[in-house]
């Protein structure tokens, strides 16, 4: 086997402690050299992990990801060396042979070799916004959770507040629950409180409102309004330092968000995910695959099995998915042409997760090429595109309903020769209404100009 680096170290990493070995082949010697230590996770301990590393003219290092415990031993080694981060299924030890000084060894000695493949891992700006919209999303989800559970606390007391305003934590549904956990009861009074189109359902919400709240039920209301204020801070303050650290990735989000069903947000998405640097990407097949909206690949003895996707990145999947059942719902828009067409043989999620697989092919050209945006070809793609197999199955449907089709093919007359029109220099007002002479009256003598008489 074909030895790729001289000089290289594997980290096994745990907790408290990590277990590194060092590989180096010499000159004339047929066994690699091996060095081995143990330091521990303490900061101090990692700088001088990263130390022994530089004297022994390492330039080359693969981990384990383990937890979240292999980040801040990437965070010290990040810019001194060549850092590469393996799933542990492609390090897995042999049966009896598990060890943290033998972990350590073989991925050393897999390295060595060029047996790894490294995962993604985008560059400290991107992983900070990275961070700030995952917390973003779970701050989100605490305040589903909140609504879920005030909607539930006033079903228990007979408030169907839920059945008429569709947001019951809006500006008129907050006001009401305000005034609900100060002690109204009276449910005119505290229909008043409908804004805009709410104003209609009035006499509908007096119905709704007229429940029987007791003293408990006050309690536990605001305490859940009390909640629900915190996150909504808690989110405004996430939302402006995204804000904050996305300025200088500004022009691509706004490229990113020419997609049909990808709005701002969902672009801010995609750039913190993966980045803007295409680099690790080669083809989109290969960001398709990373995220997991692709098809799976289970085969055996000539026959297919199973093609579901693969665990991927469950924030750009969940993203994506959203976005492509919004594309659906685009009018005269391709990917809802592929939606549609994809939905009638495979069935409306599968429809969905095509459509986000299409949707990141199109952000990796967007990333890809410069100043590239996205360019609509139309609801009516396919039926441009092969328009005899569209005619054939439209006839084919009307046959089958009763009708007798007979297909013949429009023949477009020949275009006319534009027609001449009075030049604008010598009469403005026939030239605007393009007649080819002038019919104006002579303002000296009563006749048209071109008049010979």
């Amino acid at each position: 086997m074909k030895l790729l680096y001289r000089c290289c170290a594997g980290l096994d990493i745990h907790r408290d402690t990590v277990s590194a070995c060092i590989r180096k082949r010499v000159r004339g010697q047929a066994d690699a050299l091996i060095e081995e230590q143990v330091f521990g996770t303490y900061t101090q301990e990692l700088e001088r992990l990263r130390s022994w590393l530089k004297k022994r003219h390492v330039h080359r290092i693969a981990m384990e990801s383990t937890g979240v415990y292999w980040i801040p031993v990437w965070n010290v080694l990040e810019g001194n060396f060549t850092l590469q981060l393996v799933n542990p299924a492609s390090v897995r030890a042999l049966q009896g042979q598990k060890t943290d000084r033998i972990d350590a060894r073989r991925i050393a000695e897999y390295l060595q070799y060029g047996l790894l493949r490294g995962s993604f891992i985008p560059p400290k700006p991107i992983r900070e916004l990275r961070d700030l919209t995952r917390m973003r999303v779970h701050i989100q989800q605490d305040r589903n959770r909140v609504v879920n559970r005030i909607a539930r606390l006033l079903e228990t007391v007979n408030i169907k507040l839920a059945s008429v305003a569709s947001n019951i934590v809006g500006k008129s549904g907050h006001a009401m629950l305000r005034l609900l956990a100060a002690g109204k009861r009276d449910p005119e009074e505290l229909a008043e409180c409908a804004l805009g189109q709410l104003r209609s359902k009035t006499a509908e919400l007096i119905v709704a409102l007229d429940g029987r709240p007791d003293e408990h039920f006050r309690w536990m209301l605001s305490e859940l309004l009390r909640k629900l204020d915190r996150l909504d801070e808690e989110l405004a303050r996430v939302e402006s330092r995204i804000e904050k650290l996305a300025v200088p990735y500004n022009d691509v989000v706004e490229r990113l968000a020419t997609i049909p069903g990808v709005d701002h947000t969902t672009a801010l998405v995609l750039v913190s995910e993966f980045g803007t640097d295409m680099a690790q990407f080669p083809t989109p097949a290969h960001l398709a695959s990373w995220a997991g909206l692709c098809p799976g690949n289970a085969e055996s003895a000539g026959k297919r099995f199973s093609g579901r996707t693969r665990k991927g990145d469950r924030y750009v999947r969940r993203v994506l998915v959203q976005s492509a059942w919004a594309a659906s719902r685009t009018h005269d828009c391709f990917l809802a042409a592929v939606f549609f067409r994809t939905a009638r043989r495979r069935g409306m999620k599968k429809a969905a997760v095509a459509v986000a697989h299409r949707i990141l092919v199109i952000a990796w050209h967007i990333l890809a090429e410069q100043g590239a945006r996205y360019q609509e070809r139309g609801g009516d793609f396919f039926d441009r595109s092969r328009p005899e197999r569209t005619a054939r199955k439209l006839a084919r449907r009307l046959d089958h309903i009763g009708y007798q089709v007979t297909l013949v093919r429009k023949t477009y007359a020949p275009e006319r020769p534009p027609k001449a029109i009075i030049p604008a220099s010598d009469c403005p007002r026939c030239h605007r209404w393009q007649l080819p002479a002038c019919i104006c009256l002579c303002r000296h003598k009563g006749k048209p100009k071109n008049s010979t008489q």
